[in-house]
């Protein structure tokens, strides 16, 4: 056994030696701010800083994408299902299950290496240990741990550079998601909302993983804002900060979605509103102070967090350019928001709900008269996952049509007891899909500022993969029968469909390397990535 052990080390030490030598380049800030210009690149978790999943890529056409094929596939031998990759400079870079991330040639899939953080056996958490992606940063890559570490990794070779850790995972605190890269800062949340954790957000200096500022996601007592939370309910509120949020350069301002309170089912022990659960928040990135937010689902009492993308665009609104934030709540409603003020414009159910009767002139949701008295059997649409989740969304420019993953599922809602101990569930409830109806899915366009549907595609089941969107005029989207699937922009129509082998729950990324496209699409244990046959 010792070894076998001593063989696996002078492999490992080999392969770390030989990626030393591996060409890479560097992403300075500068080059972040501009990722949209670079089609062949993918250089976020999103893309790009504000979430439109776009690329101006054309060589997969509407008009070619049916003779799409697989041009190479690579096991990790872990759950790679969630990872989102990037590619930099010709070399792709993403995570697996278990502390993972690896490096490969993005034209063979061949490995130039590997690094594993060993998660401790013990670490708690709600999410197994899924994670989501690297972030990039000049000749770095960060990476965030399920026990709530925070990873400086040489892009050249995968070395650790420095690990900080930056909340107690014996109190619930992990993380699942691909952190933010802004100038000088890496920016992190925190799952566990699940657990009582209270949640925040923190910048730490990329050079040395000092923190350099956090923000409370429940303000402390005698704060603005934690008046709406009754008694000492805020010391175990959750409110987390679970996925990658998105960024406005210009501006300076973070973007991020903020998760439910806690317990999950049970608003009895948290009455009030419970700031900033269910918000999206916006901060000053240089010191993390709040700007403004907004709440789309206040005294939640069905897990529906804001965690979905707030996607930033500059369009004309009522005639005037206009700075805008949107997103689709996982509550049904899609919203609009001035990004630089936090005012209200604009709601629109996307999908079936029964909870409210319409959204009034602030933002704020009428309640519909069967559903203001607690849980105890009552039917509710959305169910818990909500009508879309963490799953991203994307937006084609030339057509003004925003594309999403969307899911058509309620849930029977029980509310009960539940006393808080620290570091175990805190959900105060329980959930079930209603007997003899039958959950599906859709992908769908919406008009972007209306959020009406303009066209859809029926899948079997309610799908938790996300959506891509090209130059080429295809969305690109997955479902849980693992079918990746390209549609036209404009119709919706089905062109291309692929059974990857498992089903799927990220998204597709595309980018170029010397003049041909690729697209890929991870499944499983497995990253296959697809393009057209050379001529």
């Amino acid at each position: 056994m010792k070894q076998i052990s001593l063989l696996l080390l002078a492999s490992l030490a080999s392969t770390l030696l030989r990626a030393a030598d591996t060409p890479a380049g560097t992403v300075p800030y500068e080059r972040l701010t501009r990722a949209i210009d670079e089609p062949q690149s993918w250089l976020t978790y999103w893309g790009d800083y504000r979430g439109t999943r776009f690329r101006n890529l054309s060589q997969i056409s509407d008009a070619n994408v049916k003779h799409l094929r697989v041009e190479w596939i690579y096991q990790t031998e872990q759950q790679a299902t969630e990872t989102v990759p990037l590619v930099v400079d010709g070399i792709m870079y993403f995570t697996a299950s278990s502390g993972y991330a690896f490096a490969l040639d993005p034209k063979s899939g061949r490995e130039l290496w590997r690094y594993r953080y060993i998660v401790p056996e013990t670490t708690k958490g709600c999410c197994g240990t899924v994670n989501r992606g690297l972030a990039v940063l000049g000749s770095r890559l960060f990476l965030a741990t399920p026990d709530a570490h925070l990873l400086a990794l040489d892009i050249r070779n995968g070395q650790p550079l420095w690990n900080v850790s930056y909340a107690p995972n014996s109190k619930g605190y992990g993380a699942t998601f691909a952190p933010l890269a802004i100038q000088g800062k890496i920016i992190v949340g925190i799952s566990g909302g699940e657990f009582g954790a209270r949640g925040f957000l923190a910048a730490f200096d990329a050079a040395s993983g000092k923190e350099l500022w956090r923000f409370a996601t429940i303000p402390k007592k005698g704060e603005p804002g934690s008046e709406t939370w009754g008694g000492d309910s805020a010391d175990r509120g959750g409110a987390p900060t679970w996925m990658t949020g998105t960024f406005d350069s210009e501006t300076n301002t973070l973007y991020w979605g903020v998760g439910n309170p806690g317990p999950d089912l049970n608003g009895d022990v948290r009455p009030g509103d419970n700031l900033y659960s269910d918000c999206l928040i916006a901060l000053d990135a240089n010191t993390g102070k709040l700007k403004w937010y907004f709440q789309f689902t206040p005294h939640d009492t069905h897990d529906w967090d804001a965690a979905e993308t707030p996607m930033l665009l500059d369009l004309p609104w009522q005639g005037k350019l206009r700075k805008l934030v949107v997103q689709a709540n996982r509550n049904s409603f899609y919203y609009v928001l001035d990004r630089t003020t936090g005012e209200f414009l604009h709601a629109q159910a996307f999908a079936r709900q029964n909870w409210a009767t319409g959204i009034d002139a602030k933002g704020r949701p009428v309640l519909a008269p069967e559903k203001k008295t607690p849980d105890d059997g009552s039917d509710v649409c959305p169910g818990q996952a909500g009508s879309t989740n963490w799953m991203a969304p994307s937006f084609q420019p030339s057509l003004g049509l925003f594309y999403l993953a969307i899911r058509e599922q309620c849930d029977t809602f029980h509310s009960t007891p539940v006393v808080y101990k620290e570091g175990r569930p805190y959900i105060g409830g329980s959930q079930r899909g209603i007997e003899n109806q039958r959950e599906y899915g859709l992908v769908a366009a919406l008009d972007v500022f209306t959020g009406e549907v303009r066209w859809s595609f029926r899948l079997n089941r309610a799908p938790w993969a996300g959506t891509l969107a090209t130059g080429g005029n295809l969305i690109f989207a997955g479902d849980e029968d693992g079918y990746l699937m390209a549609f036209q922009a404009k119709t919706g129509q089905l062109l291309w469909k692929f059974n990857t082998g498992n089903r799927l729950v990220t998204s597709p990324i595309t980018f170029e390397i010397e003049g041909r496209q690729y697209v890929t699409m991870p499944s499983g244990n497995a990253l296959l990535t697809f393009a057209l046959p050379e001529e």
